[in-house]
């Protein structure tokens, strides 16, 4: 089946599926290696890992085509992929989901913050107007190829101007021909129950460690109606507190023997990049 067949069935059992964010294709491997359904690309771990910098819209759509290219090549999984504003207005939008769609995306979230955007659960938003909003979400239903590619819609307009009008917002886009919508940064289990239960589309919930909106579990999400959970920068958070304590003992003790439970083996590094697959190709065609 197509990844974008996969993923709309995927929201539409809105049983709040977990979804982990990956940065790169060995964060993209684990995830599947796991057991998970599907693989979020975001666009603040690109930004992050790739670049070394924030979310504050730094990041180039060919930069997010890559970086989806070598998850999609990398994983079965179908691909969410966080396109940020659409890098533009409603025609750069157009261009947009035609690279992405290439790159392998079997669903892009569109946003409604005024570009350069920045991180959902940062302060200092603004949003463009919903009128403006619209067209860019109607250019992004022209432009894809395969009428199964999921449009998610998300607004950022819950810190600005409330719930009500990110929840109206969030019902515009629906009429718009948006597939999925995303009420960014609710901060309450009352905000993420009234977001579900009054948008009529599958919803997504973004769950940040440290970040706005709590964290009431995928049991209770499933029983507000959501279709997806984020969980974005679960693996690079992970990655980047590992980092710090296995480098910092490197520097200060130059051995790595008391972090050395803290490291994959070099076997368990080579399995999940599936050497073992690329030494039978190897074997297959050597020359005789």
């Amino acid at each position: 089946m197509r990844a974008t067949r996969v993923l709309k069935d995927l929201v539409g059992r809105r049983e709040a599926v977990t979804v982990p964010g990956a940065a790169n294709a060995m964060f993209a491997r684990v995830i599947e290696d796991l057991g998970f359904e599907a693989v979020y690309v975001t666009g603040a771990g690109v930004a992050n890992m790739a670049l070394g910098v924030p979310d504050i819209g730094l990041t180039t759509v060919t930069e997010l085509a890559a970086a989806a290219s070598s998850i999609a090549d990398a994983v079965s999984l179908p691909i969410i992929v966080d396109a940020d504003t659409g890098f533009g207005n409603a025609v750069n939008m157009v261009r947009t989901v035609r690279l992405l769609e290439r790159a392998g995306a079997a669903g892009i979230q569109i946003e409604d913050q005024v570009f350069p955007k920045k991180c959902g659960h940062f302060n200092g938003k603004e949003v463009i107007s919903a009128d403006e909003m619209i067209q860019k979400i109607k250019a992004a239903v022209d432009a894809r190829a395969d009428g199964d590619l999921q449009i998610i819609a998300r607004t950022d307009a819950r810190a600005i101007e409330g719930l009500n009008r990110a929840i109206e917002r969030a019902q515009a886009f629906v009429e718009a021909g948006a597939d999925v919508t995303f009420v960014e940064a609710p901060i309450s289990p009352v905000e993420l129950a009234r977001i579900a239960q009054e948008i009529a589309v599958p919803q997504v919930a973004n769950v940040v460690f440290g970040g706005k909106t709590p964290d009431p579990g995928r049991e209770r999400l499933a029983e507000m109606g959501f279709s997806i959970v984020l969980y974005a920068n679960a693996a690079l958070q992970a990655a980047l507190k590992a980092s710090y304590d296995v480098l910092g003992a490197l520097k200060k003790e130059g051995s790595l023997a008391s972090v050395a439970e803290r490291l994959a083996s070099f076997d368990e590094r080579q399995r999940a990049v599936a050497k073992h697959e690329w030494d039978a190709l190897e074997s297959r065609y050597r020359a005789a």
